[in-house]
């Protein structure tokens, strides 16, 4: 029943910005952690950024300095603004979260369905 649930991904420039929204959306009880992945074709998925219900963000190498993580609590939300974008950021980007439905089930791990981010050069 729970959705994550992706927008704002698009075509930009080198050196253009962009910003991803993740919602999850239906009934659940609580997340716990919540933050993008990104997967381009022919090589693994990797992590972008990810909000730890602690507030702490990690962030891939490869983004540090261009990319912030923020959350929204009230609305079940993670918004990653992306800027300075260069070709290497092209990939597939994944929306994750751990929720769970209810205070005495595990959470679980969920995946939105992607959304492309495209740089050209």
């Amino acid at each position: 029943q729970v959705q994550l649930v992706e927008s704002g991904g698009g075509l930009v420039q080198t050196g253009g910005s962009l910003g991803l929204s993740c919602v999850a959306s239906g009934s659940f009880f609580s997340i716990n952690g919540m933050g993008w992945y990104r997967q381009a074709p022919g090589k693994q998925r990797e992590l972008v950024a990810m909000l730890n219900r602690d507030g702490n963000v990690r962030y891939a190498d490869s983004v540090k300095d261009r990319f912030t993580l923020s959350g929204d609590s009230a609305k079940n939300t993670v918004y990653l603004q992306m800027n300075s974008l260069k070709p290497d950021d092209t990939s597939l980007y994944y929306c994750k979260a751990w929720i769970r439905r209810d205070s005495i089930s595990a959470y679980v791990e969920h995946w939105g369905q992607g959304t492309q981010v495209s740089v050209s050069s």
